[in-house]
């Protein structure tokens, strides 16, 4: 009888250690899960950030071209007016 209490509780005691291993499995797997999802929110907001600096970097080339056209563009006035000028 008494053989059969201590088995019973050492069949017991490995149980509550089976169910607690299983949760911290669950707990991990849950984590890992986690984790995975957040690197795949990373790098869709480094495919986006990546695509906003290619934006940027052609504005600021457009602006560059638009800017250079319209000095291009003053110095040929400025040229025309001096031109002007001393042909008067």
């Amino acid at each position: 009888m008494e053989k059969t209490k201590l088995l019973k509780e050492e069949c017991n005691d490995w149980s509550k250690l089976y169910y607690k291993t299983l949760k911290g499995l669950e707990a991990m797997i849950d984590m890992q899960k986690q984790i995975q999802n957040m690197m795949k929110i990373a790098e869709e907001a480094n495919k986006i950030v990546t695509e906003i600096e290619g934006t940027i970097l052609k504005a600021s080339i457009n602006n560059w071209v638009t800017n250079a056209t319209d000095i291009l563009g003053i110095l040929k006035d400025l040229q025309y007016l001096v031109q002007s000028n001393m042909e008067d």
